[in-house]
């Protein structure tokens, strides 16, 4: 890899660097018509499409049952890795359970409720690599909030990743169907004969999958439009360069398209950073995926003039994966609003929130972390405020609400004030209230 200073980086490099679309508006046509025939056409449009995507005669489109066995089939080693994973996942969320609360203000009893969605689909990769941890990351916490019906959609194989179905079952999913890319989202967002149509549909995916959500949303929610992983590791003369180097690599072994960065203020660091991933691209066995990744304009390694400088640039980049791997890493971290989950220090690499330490893996692309934050316990929630007045209460309001009534042109809701404290006061109510106002 290249290494460049940001100072000299020039308007297309910019471009590339900032604006990620990893190829999602050049599918938004073809997958307008996808969606459309799968909402017409049902369980055939799947078939087809499965056939012609995936090269797969789907019978069974909902295969729940081979999940279950894939669960008892499996490794005991793994199974066992599964669990501890889906442990710490399942621990982590559970602290994210919102509680409901009221509270007096001032003699306005006010609060908020929690209360999950009834049903939701989760999209669980699959294709030229298994993601059985995209099954926990996506299932888990929607069941620790509560959400009754959890349907799972991932890509059908001639035999789908029993890994993958393992962990799908392991999750706690309440259904899986042998569904891919655009048509899968189209039949969780509408229904077919088979798939019971959600509220909701979260969960990563390609460019296919994140078009589709594009194009439903409206119809139902969607948790984001996330694209292709991305790192940026911040490093000062601190960081080890191999590791820096391995977690460049870890992330560029996902997608062709994956943006990989490293940005640091020291030149000897960044110099030894491209050595160690050119050293590291022939030992992984997606070396092919990875060299491409690497080489694409989105990826490189950026010297800055100094570590504000690089805190900036970070900032701007609004990173799906930060890692911090310096001296004051606490310090940085405080500067630094924009990232989707945060690594701190040497011993922490992204694969650890890929996979085991508890945080949630699905996260915000392409600049999203501005704007929004990861897949949590609130995706799957509603809150609804309530609120309680009593006589008092309302007549110390009454003025206030009124005048704003009127101002508004909107006589009836001033009414619906007057009339009760009319009902109560003799037809003096609301002058009650202007006075308890200006008190």
């Amino acid at each position: 890899m290249e290494v460049k200073r940001i100072a000299d980086l020039g308007p297309d490099e910019r471009d590339a660097l900032f604006e990620r679309d990893a190829g999602v508006d050049a599918v938004r046509s073809d997958v307008r018509d996808i969606v459309g025939r799968v909402r017409e056409e049902g369980d055939v449009a799947l078939r087809e499409f499965s056939r012609e995507f995936d090269g797969v005669e789907v019978g069974n489109v909902d295969v729940t049952d081979l999940a279950e066995r894939a669960y008892d089939d499996i490794d005991e080693g793994m199974r066992e890795a599964i669990e501890t994973a889906a442990d710490n996942v399942r621990e982590f969320h559970e602290r994210q359970v919102p509680e409901d609360w009221r509270a007096d203000f001032s003699g306005r009893e006010l609060g908020r409720r929690f209360r999950p969605l009834e049903r939701v689909g989760v999209y669980v990769p699959g294709g030229a690599a298994a993601y059985p941890s995209s099954a926990l990351m996506g299932v888990i916490p929607a069941k620790v909030a509560g959400v009754e019906y959890v349907a799972v959609a991932t890509p059908p194989a001639d035999e789908i990743n029993p890994v993958t179905l393992a962990a799908i079952h392991a999750a706690g999913a309440d259904v899986v169907y042998a569904a891919g890319g655009a048509q899968a989202i189209s039949a969780l967002a509408y229904g077919t004969e088979t798939v019971n149509a959600v509220q909701k549909v979260v969960g990563p995916g390609n460019k296919w999958v994140t078009a589709a959500k594009a194009e439903v949303r409206g119809d139902v929610e969607i948790d984001f439009l996330a694209g292709p992983s991305e790192i940026l590791v911040v490093a000062d003369e601190t960081a080890t360069p191999r590791f820096v180097a391995a977690d460049l690599l870890a992330q560029a072994e996902h997608d062709p398209e994956a943006s990989v960065v490293a940005v640091t203020d020291d030149e000897e660091t960044a110099e030894a950073v491209a050595e160690a991933v050119e050293a590291g691209v022939d030992d992984r066995e997606r070396s092919g995926v990875i060299s491409e990744a690497l080489d694409n304009d989105a990826s490189g390694i950026l010297l800055a003039r100094s570590m504000p400088e690089a805190v900036l640039f970070a900032e701007e980049y609004a990173a799906e994966h930060l890692s911090i791997q310096a001296r004051d890493d606490e310090e940085l971290l405080d500067r630094i609003t924009n990232a989707g989950s945060v690594f701190l220090g040497p011993y922490t690499p992204v694969a650890a929130g890929d996979y085991a330490s508890g945080t949630n893996h699905v996260l915000p692309t392409n600049g999203g972390a501005k704007l929004y934050g990861g897949l949590s316990v609130d995706t799957f929630v509603r809150s609804t405020t309530v609120q309680r007045l009593d006589e008092p209460g309302l007549n110390a309001l009454s003025g206030t609400i009124t005048t704003l009534a009127e101002a508004e042109g909107l006589e009836a809701h001033a009414e619906s004030v007057r009339v009760r404290l009319d009902e109560t006061d003799g037809g003096d109510g609301a002058d009650g209230g202007d006075d308890a106002d200006d008190e």
